[in-house]
């Protein structure tokens, strides 16, 4: 079975992906803090780890670079997924210098963003 970090302060949102993820078949473990996400990282193994930008202790960019303890460059690409509502130019680049995907909240359409979460794992 496939394995999930789901990093998401809003509680509303972290439960609903939960929730979408576990009906298709993957594993999900969710943190609300950048932090205890880290620790999750280091000692748990993830096909996709799904991190919004904006947490209420650090930022989703704090996790990746945290991350790089782990992981080489293009594992980091890989397997992060960052969702933010500031699709600012500087976002842009900074989450495109790690090679993730991007995600904008709010989603469009869910089954895309699901589609775009999940692909390649």
């Amino acid at each position: 079975m496939k394995k999930i970090l789901l990093i998401e302060d809003e509680i509303l949102i972290q439960q609903s992906l939960k929730k979408l993820f576990e009906r298709r078949g993957f594993s999900v473990d969710v943190s609300a803090s950048g932090k205890i996400a880290i620790d999750m990282i280091m000692t748990n193994n993830y096909d996709r780890i799904i991190c919004d930008l904006m947490l209420q202790d650090i930022s989703g960019f704090d996790v990746i670079e945290e991350s790089k303890k782990k992981y080489s460059g293009p594992e980091i690409g890989e397997k992060f997924v960052i969702m933010t509502a500031y699709n600012s130019p500087q976002v842009l680049t900074r989450a495109t210098s790690y090679q993730c995907r991007l995600l904008n909240k709010p989603f469009d359409d869910i089954e895309q963003a699901m589609r775009l979460m999940t692909e390649s794992i």
